[in-house]
């Protein structure tokens, strides 16, 4: 199940927050390798380290770097300070965090009976990459909205693999991000998505929250075998709290897989399926045969939701900009803006529409 290996790390390529990006040697090769310092320390040129090279030898497109396990001879120190929540439970890496809802928590109390998100926005969507051109749209209409980033588990689970969450910070327009579940690595940290909103909300005094996936999701190529299924949990944990589901659709017209092409089959299912509760449905009105097929996919999921068509002007523009500004990079399976711009535009169209809820 793990591919072990030993490596000699060559030098440090870059880092961000919680994250090192190495160049390491497997018995005599070159290979990238990634760290988690919170984890494993800090590796330095001419350390020996355990490696696992799952997804370096599956050549993984997300997550393609060989993951530093250990760094044998030079153990960090341990943790201190208090937590009790345990992620990546019962995994050799299981981590001790400090749950925003634990008992040791200082927002323990705001949460212990907490149970309304007072119609606070929560724009839902698939992938990990919908994350900048949902702020680029709702940022454009409602400049200075505070925005909470609730990351479920059904990507990465580190929310540190993520370089578009550090960007975001830094360029001021991500006020924090909130792990759930087993994911972790974030700035608040809770149990399940229902807690994780509530941070947003009563901690954090997020305007808005976005729940999508980390980086890395996984699909089969089968009805139901793909972990953006949680699209359609995240909007009924929202709805059940009271607050008010945007649905970002997922839209494409540079993925040469079929079920991807206009409404990807994932918001189809998760939207038409999974989510019992109604959301709003930001509509894009994308011009041509290919706007009207996505419109008339879309009438699919008017049943339980409704749908609102959302103008793009000022949009591409906006997307262009800040991918500049904030310094993070539009792409979305290897697809940069030019090469999926509806897949952008239709999430900057959800966060257009959300502009309009506050």
């Amino acid at each position: 199940m793990i591919r072990w290996r030993k490596g000699t790390v060559h030098s440090v390529r870059r880092s961000w927050p919680g994250a090192i990006e190495l160049d390491v040697t497997i018995d005599g090769d070159p290979a990238r390798a990634l760290a988690y310092p919170a984890l494993v320390g800090h590796p330095e040129p001419g350390d020996t380290v355990l490696l696992n090279t799952n997804a370096l030898a599956l050549g993984l497109g997300t997550g393609g770097y060989a993951m530093v396990v250990a760094v044998p001879d030079r153990l960090p120190p341990d943790p201190d300070g208090p937590g009790h929540l345990v992620k990546a439970r019962y995994t050799p890496l299981q981590a001790t965090v400090l749950g925003a809802d634990e008992q040791d928590s200082p927002h323990h109390a705001a949460l212990a009976d907490a149970d309304d998100l007072h119609g606070m926005p929560v724009i839902v969507a698939d992938l990990h990459s919908a994350l900048p051109a949902l702020l680029s749209g709702l940022l454009l209409d409602r400049p200075g909205t505070r925005v909470a980033y609730v990351m479920p588990d059904g990507g990465a689970l580190p929310s540190w693999f993520s370089m578009s969450i550090a960007q975001l910070k830094a360029a001021g327009v991500l006020t924090a991000c909130v792990t759930t579940g087993q994911a972790f690595g974030g700035d608040l940290e809770t149990v399940t998505v229902h807690t994780g909103l509530l941070a947003a909300k009563h901690v954090l005094a997020a305007d808005v929250a976005i729940v999508a996936q980390g980086p890395g999701n996984l699909g089969t190529g089968t009805r139901w075998g793909f972990s953006g299924v949680t699209a359609g949990e995240a909007v009924n944990a929202a709805a059940t709290l009271n607050g008010r589901p945007v649905a970002s659709l997922r839209v494409s017209s540079g993925d040469a897989r079929e079920r991807h092409q206009g409404v990807s089959h994932h918001s189809l299912t998760a939207y038409g399926r999974v989510a019992l509760a109604p959301a709003d449905i930001p509509v894009p009105d994308l011009p041509g045969p290919f706007g009207a097929h996505v419109a008339q996919q879309a009438a699919a999921l008017a049943a339980r939701h409704a749908l609102h068509p959302t103008p793009l002007d000022g949009l591409e523009e906006a997307l262009r900009a800040d991918e500049k500004a904030w310094g993070v990079r539009m792409s979305t399976m290897g697809r940069r803006l030019d090469g999926d711009l509806e897949y952008f535009l239709t999430c900057a169209a959800a966060g257009r529409h959300t502009a309009t809820l506050l």
